[in-house]
């Protein structure tokens, strides 16, 4: 249960492949899924969670996200589960154009449903309110932002949390990128953490990319994992 506790849990919701999110919306009337694993380090074993993270374009600047998880911790069969299933809608409010300082911004208010299973989860549903901004500079992106999250219960802690990343486009298949991400106290168990993380996007195909990131823990590693990682499949439609 520690282990699954210490897994972030907008890890699975972020621009992927980073915890950071970006505030593009998927384009409307399209789809951006990703059949993902996600997760942290820690002296008993990895924890984390894998599984379907659905994007649908609904209207012109909104998106819809469905996060479907399964969560695991250690290497048992045993320790495995339900994890907790996700609702967003992505709303851009403001649009960055050439020759304008103005960026992209986007509120992106995610709902965690309580179905985790006995071991990976309290019950108790949870809700994040984060502001994620982005500037492009050619080939160059900078994107960052955070907020707080409502995360009820005994010992438990409402967090601030949020990043910055910046990536490159180093050919018309592969981005580059790295990024900084940090969380505050979630619990009275569970200690502020600070992640670096470094990602690639390659695009196979028109419709199909192979995303990975990952990084060293910075703070309170024995608590909040050594590090993380990240890997997807994602097909645009």
């Amino acid at each position: 249960m520690a282990l699954a506790a210490a897994l972030p849990p907008t890890a699975a919701l972020a621009g992927p492949p980073f915890l950071t999110d970006d505030p593009e919306p998927t384009d409307t009337g399209h789809w951006e899924n990703y059949l993902y694993a996600a997760g942290v380090t820690l002296p008993g074993g990895p924890g984390g969670e894998g599984g379907l993270d659905l994007n649908w374009g609904a209207a012109h600047n909104l998106q819809i996200n469905l996060v479907l998880p399964a969560a695991f911790a250690g290497g048992a069969a045993s320790d495995i589960g339900i994890g907790q299933v996700e609702f967003a809608v992505k709303y851009r409010f403001l649009r960055q154009a050439a020759g304008s300082a103005t960026p992209d911004v986007t509120l992106y208010p995610r709902v965690f449903l309580p179905t985790a299973s006995d071991g990976f989860g309290d019950g108790r549903a949870q809700l994040f309110l984060p502001l994620w901004a982005q500037k492009d500079f050619g080939p160059w992106s900078v994107f960052g932002g955070g907020g707080w999250e409502f995360n009820p219960g005994p010992g438990e802690r409402n967090p601030w949390m949020g990043g910055v990343a910046v990536t490159r486009d180093l050919s018309a298949r592969l981005t580059a990128g790295i990024e900084v991400y940090g969380e505050s106290r979630s619990s009275l168990s569970i200690p502020a953490s600070t992640l670096v993380n470094f990602g690639v996007i390659y695009k196979v195909s028109g419709h199909w990319s192979l995303l990975a990131s990952g990084g060293p823990g910075l703070e309170n590693t024995r608590q909040t994992g050594g590090g993380d990682f990240y890997l997807s499949l994602e097909a645009q439609y």
